[in-house]
This record gives structure tokens, C-alpha cells and sequence, in this order.
């Protein structure tokens, strides 16, 4: 019997390969294609959710809100999200008591949402166009330092023994890469998450590392 969202056609042939329509999770924060995405999963829309991708092996789509909260509450503003998201792969999956489930899922490709809809027990569902990965762009001499900066970082992480499974990115380590290089910043930095959403909608990954190297810049004469 199949849910009110599963089906296992496709909405871009030459893409990749994502459920229409594609469940989503409206959140307070932004993910980016390779991030890892921590969560505490208890409402029970997002546990059926979280469920039926486990068991089925698909992704759910991550929205950043700009109105509403994560969490319904009655009385709240009606939940209203950005319409450019990334799709979001389990990868773990801990079920520490019934009703709670902790997960952390992947970032991957990013889509645009075309049409949504909210079913009955809450959850939204989309129609969305898979938009395009970023080129592979090599790191330019003149952003070397971005990269620096950012070994420097992971090296002050092991000097403090801290664990790399308590690290907020994972290897492989892709420091010639503009685009990996300047997600992985993205996420790190204490940006607004309307200044992040506009960073990870970017579609040029040389512009995005040039925006984080200013960033950095300022960061340091402050």
C-alpha cells in the first residue's frame, strides 16, 4: 500500500532521482549539498516520515522556513518556506526510546519546489525541478587561504582531542574544491539564515568561495 507521497517516478529523467512528490521538513536552518544534518525527530508526522524513507531508501527534502516554527503549536503562524531546498539522504537512524528517533542525514542535491501541498496529518509534500550540481571549479591561488584557514580549524579540533565523529563535517577532505570548500564555511560561520539560503542558491561555486574569502577577511579585522 503505498503513502499519500511515495511514488518512485521520477521528475527529471537526466537528473537524479527524486520522489514525486517529495516529502518535506521546513527548518529554521539551511543545508547544503555534503553537509550533515543532525536531528531529534519526535512529531509524529516526521517519524512516519523518517520511517518510510529508512525502509524505502529515499530522501526527503530540507526548506528553510521564513515564517512559522518547526515545531507546530497551536496558535502559531501557518508554516511558509523558501521555495529552493536540498534534498536530505539518511544516514544514520537511532531509535532511543518509542516516539524518539535521532538521525543525521546528508545533504544532496538541491531542487526548486514547483508546487506544495500540506496532507492532513501535517506533513508537506512538493513537486520540485532538481537543479544542477556545481561544477567542479579548482581553488584558485588568490583563495588559497580559505582552505588554510579551514585545515587550521581541523587541526585546533584534534589538538583538542575532540572526537571526528563529533566533527560538523566529514572527510574526504576536498580542499582543491570551491564548491565543497565553500559549503563546508558556509555552514561553520555564524550567518543569518537568509544570507545563508542566498549562498547555497549560488549556482557559480567560485562566486560562493569569493563571498566566503571576504567573509573571513572581515572576520579577521573585526
Amino acid at each position: 500500500m503505498k503513502s499519500a507521497w511515495d511514488d518512485s517516478g521520477c521528475n527529471n529523467p537526466a537528473g537524479p532521482l527524486i520522489p514525486s512528490p517529495l516529502p518535506l521538513f521546513p527548518l529554521s536552518s539551511v543545508l547544503f549539498p555534503g553537509g550533515l544534518l543532525p536531528l531529534r525527530i519526535f512529531e509524529v508526522r516526521y517519524l512516519d516520515l523518517i520511517g518510510q524513507c529508512q525502509r524505502e531508501g529515499k530522501p526527503f527534502g530540507v526548506v528553510a522556513l521564513h515564517q512559522g516554527s518547526e515545531v507546530r503549536r497551536a496558535g502559531a503562524p501557518a508554516e511558509e518556506f523558501l521555495q529552493v531546498g536540498t534534498l536530505a539522504h539518511l544516514r544514520t537512524v537511532e531509535r532511543p526510546q518509542p516516539g524518539l528517533m535521532h538521525i543525521v542525514s546528508e545533504g544532496g542535491t538541491r531542487f526548486r519546489i514547483q508546487s506544495a501541498r500540506q496532507l492532513p496529518h501535517g506533513l508537506w509534500t512538493a513537486d520540485v525541478q532538481a537543479l544542477p550540481d556545481d561544477a567542479p571549479v579548482p581553488v584558485p591561488d588568490d583563495l588559497r587561504q580559505v582552505a588554510t584557514a579551514l585545515e587550521q580549524l581541523l587541526d585546533s579540533w584534534r589538538a583538542r582531542a575532540i572526537p571526528e565523529d563529533q566533527w560538523p563535517l566529514r572527510a574526504p577532505w576536498r580542499w582543491d574544491d570551491c564548491s565543497w570548500l565553500s559549503n563546508r564555511w558556509c555552514e561553520l560561520l555564524p550567518l543569518p539564515p537568509t544570507v545563508k539560503q542566498q549562498l547555497m542558491e549560488l549556482d557559480n561555486p567560485l562566486v560562493r568561495l569569493e563571498l566566503v574569502g571576504d567573509l573571513l577577511a572581515r572576520h579577521d579585522k573585526a
